[in-house]
């Protein structure tokens, strides 16, 4: 099974850019679909960006489509979530995923391999 550690959340102001991270260990990364959800307070995770195992695919969710870019280099076992445009409704854990449907997915239960998160704050 794969492990994941995010990195290069903090605290950014209203309409800027902030890019995370996801580094992964194990065997088979590149054979994982690849996906960002998020958590804020009192509320449930939701799916925010996936790829495909090849990095060729990607989806994402209505609120972040055309801000978000989801990207991975499997050379380097990362996986990457360019955030432009920011707004305060973006403030969340942000947490990466892997599942073994190499296509990838935006259902939580196909995920069996969760990082501990890091926490993007955008200030108004």
């Amino acid at each position: 099974q794969v492990q994941l550690v995010e990195s290069g959340g903090r605290l950014v102001q209203d309409g800027d850019s902030l890019r995370i991270s996801c580094a992964a260990s194990g065997r088979l990364f590149s054979s994982y679909g690849m996906s960002w959800f998020r958590q804020a307070p009192g509320k449930e995770r939701e799916f925010v960006a996936g790829v495909d195992f090849s990095g060729r695919n990607t989806g994402y969710a209505d609120s972040v489509k055309g801000r978000f870019t989801i990207s991975r280099d499997n050379a380097r076992n990362t996986v990457y979530l360019q955030m432009n445009s920011l707004k305060p409704e973006d403030t969340a854990v942000y947490l990466c995923a892997a599942t073994r449907l190499s296509k990838g997915s935006r259902n939580l239960a196909d995920f069996g391999a969760w990082g501990p998160g890091t926490q993007v704050t955008v200030s108004s």
